[in-house]
């Protein structure tokens, strides 16, 4: 198998975890927490708790949890545990292979 083949799977991931309106939402508002093409002056600024993220979103908790973990596992989110909350973010790479992607 090609790297090409497996960029092109991880991608096919990635706009299939998308693809579900809820996901796609979560991850548009991660983003916005620093928008692609600036540097956030901190790590900490590109991070959102998830129960912050739940307050906007009319869906269960453990509907969330299983939105995230579905992003996460495509490799769009990355998570860590904080004492009682779970940051969740956008590293600029993801958003960059994307841009990349449609760029070609």
């Amino acid at each position: 198998m090609s790297k090409y083949s497996v960029s092109l799977q991880d991608m096919a991931e990635m706009f299939k975890a998308l693809s579900n309106p809820h996901r796609l939402a979560l991850f548009k508002r991660l983003m916005s927490c620093c928008e692609p093409g600036t540097r956030c002056r901190t790590d900490q600024e590109m991070r959102c708790c998830v129960g912050d993220l739940g307050q906007d979103v009319d869906i269960a908790p453990s509907t969330l949890s299983h939105h995230l973990k579905e992003l996460n596992r495509a490799g769009l989110v990355r998570m860590q545990r904080n004492g009682k909350h779970v940051e969740c973010w956008v590293e600029p790479d993801v958003v960059n292979r994307i841009g990349d992607f449609f760029n070609l």
